[in-house]
């Protein structure tokens, strides 16, 4: 066996895998490969950088260290929805395809039939928990994102560009080897899910919701077409405007 080496370990697990059949199971391999690559790309990670291993519904990406954690929380929160967006659209219900992911860090090594360690199999533990399974099946859009703890508190908790901490909470996952903490992404109640629709209740985009000061707000997030952001909140008051109207 090698000596272990630090790698980010990232994991897509397609949902209901073995409920399809063979054509259908083909086809959706090809959609979770096309899938993790688009997002790495946008992630910046070359073919260099990564090594790849098949496990029939799922796949691990092991990440050079080198490359940074909050590029790649932020590839998988914004350009990986968009990717299967695109996907489901054009297929049939039978072959839509739905994610579970994890990312996670640690140490691997490689021995004669893959790659090997306790971190690799926290990772997994991960994905194959309830909270992540159960997510997924309330969820409006094609994938939730697992953060292990470590990459929750080394990254995600400080904000970096493009990264929310607010959006992400704590859970519980009961493994074989003890209770675990983890942590799940989700879009705050009122959001946009992955196709770019209002989420129902929520105001259509681009219009203002009304408070009750009197004064307009729009709040929230907007992604271009190109992935740019804006966030933050803007009001605009025309109180002034109205009263001097009335003079």
């Amino acid at each position: 066996m090698s000596e272990p080496v630090n790698r980010t370990i990232l994991l897509f697990d397609i949902e209901k895998f073995g409920t399809r059949d063979d054509v259908e199971q083909a086809i959706l391999r090809r959609l979770l490969y096309d899938v993790a690559d688009g997002t790495l790309n946008v992630a910046g990670v070359s073919e260099t950088a990564r090594l790849r291993t098949d496990r029939g519904d799922a796949v691990i990406e092991l990440i050079d260290a080198n490359v940074p954690v909050s590029t790649l929380v932020k590839a998988l929160l914004i350009e990986t929805p968009m990717l299967l967006h695109a996907k489901n659209r054009l297929m049939a219900t039978s072959t839509q395809i739905r994610l579970r992911i994890v990312l996670a860090a640690g140490y691997v090594a490689l021995d004669e039939n893959g790659w090997v360690g306790s971190d690799l199999n926290h990772a997994f533990r991960l994905l194959d928990a309830d909270p992540l399974r159960e997510a997924l099946k309330a969820a409006d859009g094609n994938s939730v994102l697992c953060v292990s703890d470590s990459v929750y508190q080394g990254v995600v908790r400080h904000g970096h560009h493009g990264v929310r901490p607010e959006e992400f909470h704590q859970v519980t996952v009961q493994a074989k080897e003890g209770a675990t903490t983890a942590w799940l992404h989700r879009v705050p109640s009122g959001g946009r899910n992955e196709s770019g629709a209002s989420r129902p209740g929520s105001p259509a985009p681009g219009s203002p919701s009304a408070s009750p000061s009197g004064s307009t707000q729009i709040m929230g997030s907007q992604y271009g077409v190109a992935g740019g952001e804006v966030n933050g909140d803007l009001a605009f008051d025309f109180r002034g405007q109205e009263q001097g109207e009335r003079q």
